[in-house]
């Protein structure tokens, strides 16, 4: 997969005659492995059709503030959650003056305004107008405010004058787009992950197992991958991509991911257990499929090999990470967990109808010794980035004492 494989990428695109590459941009985007949604000014429209970028992002192009059919007239709110990065490209002059002014009157100003993901502006214009002290004052304004600023480039312009203010090529813009997502936390860390559920038989076409999607772990996967780690990936059984740049194992029972999580363990800094193995077994798998006969049937089971003790319990461990899943007493049984096991962290979650299995967001309290932190319900993918910026604080302070490197539990940019 490319490597913004299972990004959500909002694109704005305004009023100006480079307005015509945005079409090869969502192009690129998506051969990326990224989702696309384009949201265009009325301005934008004058230059290339919501048509065309709808066929080729695959879904409708916003350009109204004020559309009652967008989620209850709410829709900026809606593709603010959705984004995980926002690209404003091109980014005309006046886009970006109403941008530091805090204006959010029509819909890509007010998305911007409502977003917490890492956003970048891709400025084109006239040499003139890139050049104007207004222009390169807004400029710096912006980045003091951690947007990113891709370009401008230099060279011939449709007003026929040639200098800076041209386009960043398409392909360029998504290479800077992707590092948005890249930092450098992990660098030179090898780090286990485990996810999914695990299955285990009771017969040759019956099994026990959980709801788990697995879309945690491998989200962390990713995250971990993009904070510049070697990352190697046990999981269950599930049906999610492999991220880019991880290294994948397929494991089914418990002791499968054990033996895979055992012959590795010793060899990585960092032990994330996201999976949700199954805690008991059938103590006989019956060879053949079994037939309903008695109105009661009884089924003995027998403990699973405790994965995260066992590596937590290493002579030379790495830095452990649980995660719990609660249905109530959330803090108590994380806690309990923690200190039972001898972990460096844990990632708590409640799960029910909208959180944890088979959901697109969570939400996780994080506790370490003498610490803890709570991260409010987002998507997983951005969360998974949370999560990973602060294992990466607590291994550096774990190793390095007083030169830790401060790392906020937010999305790197």
């Amino acid at each position: 997969m490319g490597y913004l494989s299972g990004k959500n990428i909002l694109l704005g695109v305004t009023g100006g005659i480079a307005a015509y590459k945005s079409a090869e941009l969502v192009r690129r985007l998506r051969e990326q492995g990224a989702a696309v949604r384009v949201v265009m000014t009325a301005g934008a429209a004058e230059f290339i059709t919501p048509l065309t970028l709808q066929a080729l992002s695959g879904h409708p192009v916003a350009t109204d503030l004020l559309d009652p059919a967008a989620e209850a007239a709410m829709g900026h709110i809606e593709l603010a959650r959705w984004a995980d990065a926002v690209l404003v490209a091109p980014a005309t002059a006046n886009f970006m003056a109403r941008r530091v002014h805090g204006r959010g009157d029509d819909l890509l100003t007010a998305v911007c305004l409502a977003s917490d993901a890492p956003q970048a502006v891709a400025p084109a214009m006239n040499r003139g107008m890139w050049d104007d002290p207004a222009t390169r004052q807004n400029i710096a304004t912006l980045e003091g405010r951690g947007i990113r600023v891709f370009g401008p480039a230099e060279g011939g312009q449709a007003c026929g004058e040639s200098g800076p203010g041209r386009l960043l090529e398409p392909e360029q813009l998504t290479e800077n787009l992707a590092g948005l997502f890249s930092n450098a936390a992990l660098t030179g860390c090898r780090v286990l992950v485990t996810a999914g559920p695990t299955r285990e038989a009771l017969d040759p076409v019956r099994y026990l197992s959980n709801r788990s999607s697995g879309k945690m772990g491998l989200a962390v996967a990713a995250a971990a991958a993009e904070a510049g780690a070697q990352v190697t990936l046990v999981t269950g059984p599930v049906v999610l991509q492999t991220p880019s740049r991880v290294e994948r194992i397929d494991v089914v029972t418990a002791a499968e991911m054990q033996q895979a999580v055992l012959e590795r363990a010793s060899a990585v800094d960092i032990f994330i257990a996201a999976a949700a193995v199954a805690d008991y077994r059938p103590q006989f798998v019956a060879a053949q499929k079994l037939k309903k006969s008695a109105e009661k049937q009884v089924l003995e089971l027998i403990r699973n090999p405790d994965i995260l003790a066992t590596v937590a319990a290493l002579e030379a461990a790495p830095f452990t990470v649980g995660f719990a899943a609660e249905t109530g007493s959330v803090e108590r049984n994380a806690r309990h967990k923690l200190q039972a096991k001898s972990l460096d962290m844990i990632a708590a979650n409640r799960v029910g109808a909208d959180l944890g299995f088979d959901a697109d967001d969570n939400a996780l309290q994080v506790f370490w010794e003498g610490g803890s932190a709570a991260l409010e319900k987002t998507r997983k993918s951005r969360l998974a980035r949370q999560l990973v910026a602060l294992v990466a604080e607590r291994y550096h302070h774990k190793h390095n004492g007083d030169k830790v490197i401060k790392l906020h539990a937010k999305d790197p940019a």
